[in-house]
């Protein structure tokens, strides 16, 4: 399940949770918790990505050394 169809279940569960609002309050609910949320979780994406980057680059620079020193 990908994220779209996860908020589009969790809409539906909470308008089934809550029947006394309206279901566009909910969905503009979820709609902006979500942007709020995906920012914060996307600003650390390069972070993460550089780390691992980081080490597979120098796993692959250990393997480069040991296959020049066989030669």
């Amino acid at each position: 399940m990908n994220e779209d169809q996860a908020l589009e279940h969790l809409r539906e569960r909470l308008i089934e949770q809550f029947p006394d609002v309206c279901p566009e309050a909910i969905r503009i609910t979820v709609q902006d918790i979500h942007i709020r949320f995906d920012g914060r979780v996307r600003s650390y994406v390069p972070i993460l990505v550089e780390r691992e980057a980081k080490i597979r680059l120098a796993e692959l620079s250990v393997q480069a050394d040991r296959e020049r020193a066989e030669t």
